[in-house]
């Protein structure tokens, strides 16, 4: 008797953000493009967290260089 589900998974290298296909009557944006990596998700986050740290950072250290007598 054959098994209904296989006894081996099936690997999985990227976690990848589940989309809609496309509808018939629109296109897809950009029809070459890869899908987007979760991975590349989180990186992109991390970046503009840092950029607002640091934009933080430099707007404290201005307000400190205009409060000192």
């Amino acid at each position: 008797m054959t098994r209904a589900v296989p006894s081996r998974r099936v690997p999985r290298h990227h976690l990848m953000v589940h989309r809609q296909p496309p509808h018939r009557d629109r296109p897809a944006a950009r029809p070459g493009a890869a899908p987007a990596r979760l991975s590349d998700l989180i990186l992109a986050l991390l970046g503009v967290t840092l950029l607002g740290g640091l934009a933080l950072l430099a707007a404290a250290a201005l307000m400190a260089r205009v409060a000192a007598p």
